[in-house]
């Protein structure tokens, strides 16, 4: 019987999932293995707990495996890739699959096939791939650069025009909120706390701009309806890209979504499709949310 693993690499969890060529055997989400976001013996630790975890709940050893597909934003990182290498080899049987997280998303979304996909979580990204398998994406260049509609650009651009709010004279709900969340008394607190270095972590602000903006709130409402319109501007250079790369202009992906902001805030996601469809009306969108793993499953079986 052959075995199959298939992970989703990602900066705070690993999700993993052991099957054979029909069946998932076991899944388990356990700590980042990623090494730009962590020493190597937490990576170690955790791995070996995911390992201990999916032998203990599928019955099979992992040295039986035939083959693995890790995916992993950062994947073409030496600190990320070697370790991956070094590891799979010491401990997991059979062959490895190593590619980005894009890839084992655009997989689960369309299994090999062309179309586009918008993912966005602590961080984001748009990726395509042509009916040729030719890949291309935009964004993605980490919250420094890009990373828009993310949940770490959320929290930063609440904060910007919470605060232009405040000088302009409106009236908005985000500010105080903030405060509540970040256990700050006053404003003068909020600006030495966020702007100490390292910064805080601004992906923690996120959850408290969507309840806002639901209920109501002008301000955060902006900021999502905003980071909608950025993220969907990415997808339409990536599906302008993607038509000029297989050469037909009358030719539309379809689109598909992955990702904890895109699945939690109904704001982003259907700005997204709003604004793409005011100049693509027969845009088709896949229903629900991505699967990462069952791409990268689809990779470790197929090869």
């Amino acid at each position: 019987m052959a075995l199959y693993l298939a992970v989703d690499l990602g900066g705070t969890k690993t999700e993993y999932v052991l099957a054979d060529e029909t069946r998932e055997l076991a899944r388990v989400r356990g700590g980042t293995i990623k090494r730009m976001r962590t020493d190597a013996t937490t990576a170690d630790e955790n791995f070996a707990a995911a390992i201990a975890e999916l032998e203990a709940k599928s019955g099979v050893s992992v040295r039986d495996i035939t083959r693995s597909c890790v995916g992993a934003a950062g994947f073409t990182v030496a600190l990320v890739s070697d370790w991956v290498r070094k590891t799979f080899a010491e401990k997991i049987g059979g062959s490895l699959i190593l590619v980005g997280d894009v890839e084992i998303a655009l997989d689960g979304a369309f299994f090999g096939g062309p179309g586009v996909l918008v993912m966005a979580g602590t961080g984001s990204n748009v990726a395509g791939r042509t009916a040729k398998g030719e890949l291309t994406t935009a964004g993605g260049w980490g919250p420094a650069l890009s990373d828009q509609g993310s949940g770490a650009r959320i929290g930063q651009q609440a904060l910007r025009d919470a605060t232009l709010a405040m000088d302009e004279g409106k009236e908005s709900t985000l500010l105080p909120a903030i405060l509540k969340v970040w256990n700050l008394s006053n404003f003068d607190e909020l600006v030495g706390y966020a702007n100490q270095n390292p910064s805080p972590d601004l992906t923690k602000l996120s959850p408290v701009v969507v309840a806002c903006a639901e209920a109501g709130d002008a301000v955060a409402q902006h900021v999502l309806h905003r980071e909608a319109e950025e993220l969907a501007h990415l997808a339409r250079i990536v599906i302008d890209r993607l038509r000029k790369m297989d050469g037909r202009q009358d030719w539309l992906p379809d689109l598909a979504f992955t990702g904890s902001i895109l699945e939690h805030v109904p704001m982003v996601r259907e700005g997204i499709v709003a604004a793409l469809r005011r100049e693509l009306p027969s845009l088709k969108v896949v229903p629900g949310m991505v699967d990462p793993l069952q791409g990268a499953l689809w990779r470790a079986r197929h090869g």
